[in-house]
């Protein structure tokens, strides 16, 4: 197994977000099977080896597939800065871990991807079909497996011994990515129906406390990442909440349908009227048993993303990825994929040589 590093702009201060703590796990996890190693390249930290040092101690490699077999394995992921840090990294074994699409670049032949979904699987599916492509899932933090109050789990019994069989929030929102229509249209009509709805901004210090509360999640990020031009690479958070026992209204953008999108695990919001979404989240609040997701149905999905499962997934998808580089090394050559532009020529031209042939024939006399 190779010695992995995971390259992140830094790890504190402004760089601190959802992506990066992702990141910062699937780190932790792998390094069960593999030395792992987390490089920062914008900001300097005393915990953490810097991009540029490490290039600069590192000449390329030049004796062919054994070198390439047995160099560290870097793992980029930073969706603007892929192609900056692809190409300071030429000429070494490189893999993207590709959490959301749309940022508009393309990948070199060789790159082999790590998708966390198949919404993200089949946007590389198509932008680089000659790629090495893996679905590898994020994992859920164990606290939501171990703490979540889902039906039939101890976690569930503590928390109705609490706060009886209701629990004291009705509805609650996260005030981040959230659209405006859930904020100023969705949420004034059902706090006018008399449900305590309760909207997160600031920090909380149990997150799994606070969804064990609550009886039904509302997740509207669709909006959000229109405006920005790329996808929900995966949305945890309506995992998360269906871990603790809600029952989920989600959008069904990008990577969200991978989960949420046939009506068994999560609704959609926003579903063709806001009378609609009001009548059936009251509905929801009052028999929160005849929307909850099926016992089966969820444990599938909680074990897909087993923190104790992805280990193992990263392993199958190293050990491919490994043997590719060490065909490189020694010489063999990527496949490349088709120009995008000349497969759209290539369909339209017996159409266009059709044509021509018409308009010739009627030229002659």
């Amino acid at each position: 197994m190779p010695s992995l590093r995971f390259l992140v702009p830094g790890t504190t201060g402004r760089f601190r977000c959802g992506g990066l703590l992702v990141e910062l796990q699937t780190a932790r996890l792998v390094s069960t099977i593999a030395s792992v190693d987390v490089v920062t390249y914008r900001q300097r930290e005393p915990n953490h080896p810097y991009l540029d040092d490490l290039l600069s101690r590192e000449p390329l490699a030049t004796d062919g597939a054994c070198a390439m077999a047995d160099a560290p394995l870097w793992i980029v992921s930073w969706g603007f800065d892929v192609p900056e840090l692809l190409r300071r990294l030429k000429g070494r074994p490189v893999a993207y871990h590709a959490h959301s699409s749309g940022y508009g670049f393309d990948l070199p032949a060789s790159v082999p991807v790590l998708a966390v979904s198949r919404n993200t699987l089949g946007y590389w599916g198509d932008r680089a079909p000659r790629n090495p492509l893996f679905l590898v899932p994020n994992a859920l933090d164990s606290q939501w497996l171990e703490r979540g109050a889902r039906p039939g789990t101890a976690a569930a019994m503590l928390q109705q011994e609490r706060s009886g069989s209701h629990r004291p929030i009705d509805v609650l929102v996260q005030q981040r990515k959230c659209s405006n229509y859930v904020l100023r249209e969705l949420v004034p009509e059902l706090r006018a129906r008399g449900l305590r709805v309760e909207v997160q901004s600031g920090w909380v210090d149990d997150l799994v406390e606070l969804f064990n509360g609550s009886t039904v999640y509302l997740y509207d990020s669709a909006d959000y990442w229109r405006g920005r031009g790329v996808s929900e690479g995966f949305g945890l958070p309506p995992i998360e909440a269906l871990a603790c026992g809600c029952v989920v209204f989600s959008s069904l953008n990008h990577a969200l349908a991978d989960h949420l999108g046939d009506g068994r695990l999560g609704f959609q919001i926003g579903c063709g009227t806001l009378q609609a979404d009001v009548d059936r989240i009251t509905q929801a609040v009052r028999t929160p048993e005849f929307w909850q997701p099926e016992p089966e149905v969820l444990s599938s999905l909680l074990k897909a993303h087993d923190p104790a499962r992805l280990p193992e997934r990263w392993h199958e998808a190293l050990d491919q990825i490994q043997r590719h580089w060490s065909r490189l090394g020694g010489g063999v050559r990527p496949l490349q994929a088709p120009l995008r532009y000349a497969l759209h020529w290539e369909a339209r031209l017996p159409r266009l040589l059709t044509v021509m042939h018409r308009l010739f024939a009627r030229s002659v006399p």
